[in-house]
């Protein structure tokens, strides 16, 4: 017995170090295949799905997960292992005992299946309302400045509160079902229990047994349940992995807005023509289309500006080539091939992108502006930072270029904040560089020095600048004027705003603004 014991405690530890490690290696890989699948979905499943709501799953539900796959699962192979045996010794030492043991065990393994289709459905309830919340706490947070401003810090608050009292609501409503398999489980445990120790001394007293026969018939009824008690257990862990399932399936076979079969490299060569052929695109839902038949070339090496006022189809155009989406009449074509040639990864790595909402991660500068280049060396970080007009400010903080920045740049002004991607995209050897309103947050009388700048820097590359103000786009060698996702007019600043149309109302507007800044 003390072998037998021995035996079973070097066991259980060597199950629960194996289950533990098994669970680490599904949590990370589970996790690696989401991130991976989410990179490809692209920003255009972020614009349907909340980002607390994608965070909950990718952390809560991946997280519970793992309780399932390293508690619950190997006590179910325990569970349906362990009582066979136990039930063949019985049947070997006092086959009487088994008319209580076995009606009792069934009852405790199959009793709680009549309730799974309402525990599934109270489990969903409770992760969508888990999920829900988790996404409004998300969205507060990141919002939190706009709601001071807005003084709905308050009403804020009682929305969370209400989400928080649905969530308690629908726990309980879950465990009241969850109990009721407990108390099936419970009531079959004890009663199997009771009804072999019963049948025991039964045996002993009418003397067809011997007292150690007995002693293993009380022993091994109470083994055979305890790996039906330790399942119910397993069971209260692993749950959330369980609820979360829809979730984490949902996420998981999520289909891209584009499909990603071309198989061309990255364009490394010499700086490629971008050439719109005819595009049309219109967003579901919408009644008109957002770019109608546009047609330009943005020719290698040169600077290529698109302007328009608002709604002209300027970030459509920008989304259609890095193909976010894709048009349903026309093409686009990178270096003399249409996109839809290339990988996705291998499209995007061609095009170094910064637009007017930069992010910046919690780390040192350098170590952000060596994301776009591991191999970068501190004077390829300098001189893309002198580039972008931001090299004095980082070397004026007191650990410079070591500096580590807030979660999202928080430390930063806006204006230093688009300057750092500016120098991030710069140290790119991507052979295209787009520039998507990247100097908003710019003063207007810097921004021009800071567009001559970058375009001297970027030599060799084509870039296309997207821009509300024309300070940023006056020195480009072709202007593309959009309006109404048609193609108003292609020329150069000079002659644009002489012959009249859209551009010449632009210049006058930016003129009126600028008197009344004035004033």
């Amino acid at each position: 017995m003390l072998a037998v014991v021995g035996t079973r405690a070097g066991l259980a530890v060597w199950q629960r170090r194996t289950a533990t490690r098994a669970g680490a290696r599904v949590r990370v890989a589970l996790r690696d295949e989401l991130l991976a699948h989410l990179g490809r979905l692209g920003p255009a499943h972020l614009t349907t799905a909340r980002a607390g709501a994608v965070r909950t799953t990718l952390v809560d539900g991946v997280e519970g997960v793992d309780a399932y796959v390293s508690r619950y699962l190997p006590q179910l192979l325990i569970t349906l292992t362990l009582p066979l045996l136990v039930l063949a010794a019985l049947a070997a030492v006092e086959p009487l005992a088994l008319l209580g043991l076995v009606p009792a065990l069934l009852l405790a393994l199959a009793g709680p299946r009549a309730w799974d289709r309402l525990l599934a459905a109270r489990g969903k309830e409770h992760w969508d309302t888990y999920e829900g919340l988790g996404a409004d706490y998300l969205e507060a947070l990141q919002g939190m400045p706009a709601l001071r401003a807005a003084g709905a810090v308050a009403r804020t608050r009682a929305r969370l509160e209400e989400r928080s009292a649905a969530l308690h609501r629908a726990t309980v409503a879950k465990l009241r079902v969850s109990l009721v398999d407990t108390a099936i489980t419970d009531l079959a445990v004890q009663g199997g229990t009771a009804a072999a120790v019963l049948l025991a001394c039964w045996s002993a007293v009418t003397g067809s047994t011997t007292a150690t026969g007995t002693y293993l018939v009380l022993l091994l009824a109470s083994e055979a349940f305890r790996p039906v008690r330790d399942l119910a257990r397993e069971w209260h862990a692993g749950y959330l992995g369980a609820s979360a399932a829809d979730g984490l399936a949902e996420l998981r076979t999520a289909r891209p807005a584009v499909p990603d079969t071309g198989t061309a490299p990255a364009h490394r060569r010499t700086p490629p023509e971008l050439r719109f052929e005819d595009v049309r695109f219109t967003y579901g839902g919408a009644a008109a289309p957002a770019v109608d038949g546009v047609s330009f070339t943005a020719r290698p090496g040169r600077t290529t500006a698109i302007v328009g006022p608002s709604g002209a189809g300027k970030s459509t155009l920008l989304a259609l080539l890095l193909r976010h989406h894709d048009p349903q009449e026309g093409r686009i074509t990178l270096g003399g091939r249409p996109t839809t040639e290339y990988a996705l990864d291998a499209l995007r790595q061609s095009i170094a992108v910064v637009s007017q909402e930069t992010h910046l991660f919690h780390a040192s500068i350098a170590d952000n502006l060596r994301l776009a280049r591991p191999d970068a060396t501190d004077e390829d970080l300098v001189r893309a930072a002198r580039a972008a007009g931001v090299h004095d400010e980082i070397a004026a903080l007191p650990d410079g270029y070591a500096t580590v920045l807030g979660e999202r740049g928080a430390t930063l002004s806006g204006g230093q904040r688009q300057r750092l991607a500016l120098a991030r995209a710069l140290l790119s050897d991507a052979p295209v560089l787009v520039l998507d309103e990247a100097t908003s947050a710019v003063d207007e009388r810097r921004e021009a020095d800071i567009v001559r700048e970058l375009l001297d820097a970027a030599g060799g590359r084509t870039v296309l600048v997207v821009a509300h103000r024309l300070a940023a786009v006056r020195h480009a060698d072709r202007i593309v004027v959009l309006d109404r996702g048609r193609v108003d007019a292609v020329g150069e600043h000079a002659g644009l705003a002489e012959a009249g149309g859209v551009y010449t109302r632009l210049v006058e507007a930016g003129h009126a603004h600028r008197g009344e800044r004035a004033a």
